[in-house]
């Protein structure tokens, strides 16, 4: 190719200048890599021979294993709490909405799965911490200590899943303690399955290990069955839970003792609360100072079911304050935060009823349209299934007279038809309630103490087929008043049969009876097998001296 002339020209012009820039480059190249060459050898020769290298490299192989077997379990324990994150999520993202009103109040359910319970895998004997980020804001002097928010599970054996958990929050009083009646009469009415799909826990709620220690042996000892079922559960707050209730402020008229009293009490049912919430599907809260009415754990899950389609927030089963108050436990986190955010300021069920004012209420319209609104977030039942009973506030100094005057009168007794017999008993019966009523349906039977060989006779007037039988000890108002080591036992009209299963069950009592079952937690039920048909006679046999006196608040014989 011919290059015009100019471009020749100024080809040779620039030609020395190109040259020497390829020399000076050239040069600079050689120095770079002699350099190169100098650090090389001499990092050859400060290298360490084979046998220094050995340890350096096991040594680098230990931590290599070691920060993989820490980024395992790091991995997995985040898998664990974003798996915790969508489960508590789902039920706060599927609440609709009962008013246009309220659906702006739904981005306070969804934005509160935050405020959840983690539960840690490393921290053992079924305790978990309550990793709240929000408490820290209306609680901060939680953050100078780790374990503040952890419980200690004082009883327990970690039960979850049920339909209903209970919480019975406790503290010492001066006067009398209620709390073991209070159990007594929640367990009493409770079948088998029922007690399955239940879990009561009793909150004790004081830093005192002592006293938390002397409250749960008193449950162990009363109820050792329910506790190692794991129906009944006994926790207590960290010592580091409660803040410094010296800087409240007196408001409301009300004394500087009950300021600290009512806002210990918002923290207590807080603590209790965000315990419960992963445990079941709805939460009641109770006291320690009340009786249920027989049968009311059927009654709740019946109208559970019939309201649960219904946009309620909660459910009362008593109209005194905040007993038998049932909720979702998913909307529990929400109602717990709401509790915490105020909780200096007012009581507990001041509190609760202004979460309901929050969600539904229109500042623009009047106080009906507010009170038919937050109806609707509430649904009352009748009769009540919860009485107040204790005199003696946990208050000091506070006399609590109140009475739900729907719960009306207890049944003392079921009554049935049973089958045609001559009824009679070793034992003494007491005032007008004697063996022959109870089993007409038209009283109790109570009697005094018994004592071992004691008994209770059904003669029938000729044999008859019994497909099976419940015998229920003590009452709601009495409920101590149970048969205790007590056998059910039949004499059987067919002999051959009688004298066979009597040597196969190793059941046989005196005078050709067979023993076909006992009393347990002051119930004896159960059912007569078909090789013992037809029977002849049924009796129930005390085996050691009791000491207290003895109630039939049942007899049932199925036939």
């Amino acid at each position: 190719m011919l290059l015009p002339a100019t471009t020749k020209k100024k080809t040779q012009r620039n030609g020395p200048r190109v040259r020497n820039e390829m020399r000076v480059y050239s040069f600079r190249f050689g120095c770079v890599l002699a350099a190169a060459c100098f650090v090389s050898l001499t990092w050859i020769k400060s290298m360490p021979s084979d046998e220094e290298v050995q340890p350096h490299l096991q040594t680098l192989y230990e931590r290599l294993l070691v920060a993989e077997e820490l980024g395992g379990q790091v991995s997995r324990d985040l898998s664990n709490i974003l798996e915790q994150l969508r489960n508590i999520s789902k039920p706060a993202n599927i609440t609709s909405n009962i008013t246009s009103t309220a659906n702006t109040t739904t981005t306070t359910t969804t934005t509160t799965t935050l405020f959840a319970t983690i539960r840690e895998s490393r921290l053992g004997s079924g305790q978990q911490a309550f990793l709240q980020p929000n408490i820290y804001i209306y609680m901060p002097h939680l953050r100078q200590h780790p374990d503040s928010l952890k419980p200690n599970v004082a009883l327990g054996q970690g039960r979850r899943g049920v339909s209903i958990v209970m919480g019975i929050p406790t503290v010492k009083r001066e006067k009398q303690s209620y709390l073991v009646s209070t159990l007594g009469s929640l367990l009493y009415s409770l079948t088998s399955s029922q007690r399955q799909d239940l879990l009561i826990i009793v909150f004790v709620a004081e830093t005192d290990s002592d006293y938390v220690g002397s409250v749960s042996e008193t449950i162990r000892k009363n109820y050792p069955k329910e506790v190692q079922s794991g129906l009944v559960e006994v926790v207590s707050p960290s010592q580091y839970y409660y803040p410094d209730f010296t800087s409240l402020k007196e408001t409301f008229g009300d004394s500087k003792d009950r300021v600290k009293w009512r806002t210990k009490q918002n923290l207590d049912f807080s603590f209790l609360m965000l315990y419960a919430q992963d445990k079941g599907t709805y939460y009641v809260q109770l006291e320690d100072d009340i009786v249920a009415k027989a049968g009311y754990y059927n009654d709740m899950k019946t109208y559970t079911t019939h309201e649960a389609s219904k946009q309620w927030l909660y459910l009362e089963f008593s109209q005194l304050g905040f007993i038998g108050k049932m909720f979702r436990t998913s909307d529990l986190p929400m109602v717990v935060e709401f509790f915490l955010m105020f909780h200096r300021d007012k009581p507990i069920d001041w509190l609760l009823d202004h979460i309901l004012w929050v969600k539904v209420c229109n500042p623009e319209k009047d106080a009906k349209h507010c009170n038919e609104q937050k109806a609707l977030l509430k649904q009352r039942y009748k009769p009540s299934l919860f009485q107040h009973v204790g005199l003696h506030s946990s208050l000091p100094g506070k006399l609590q007279q109140l009475k739900d005057k729907d719960f009306g009168k207890q049944a003392l007794y079921q009554a049935h038809s049973n089958p045609a017999a001559k009824v009679s008993s070793s034992l003494k019966h007491y005032q007008q309630h004697s063996l022959e009523k109870a089993y007409k349906g038209v009283d109790f039977f109570w009697a005094l103490t018994p004592i071992k060989n004691d008994y209770i006779l059904f003669k029938f007037l000729q044999p008859i087929r019994i497909s099976g039988y419940l015998f229920r000890s003590g009452n709601i108002e009495t409920s101590g008043d149970r048969f205790h080591n007590t056998t059910v036992e039949v004499l059987s009209s067919n002999a051959a049969a009688r004298d066979k299963l009597k040597h196969d069950l190793s059941q046989e009592s005196d005078n050709g009876f067979i023993i076909i079952g006992a009393f347990e937690n002051g119930i004896a039920e159960g059912e007569i097998a078909e090789e013992l048909q037809p029977i002849s006679e049924l009796r129930l046999v005390v085996h050691s001296d009791a000491d207290v006196w003895a109630l039939l608040s049942e007899i049932l014989i199925k036939v």
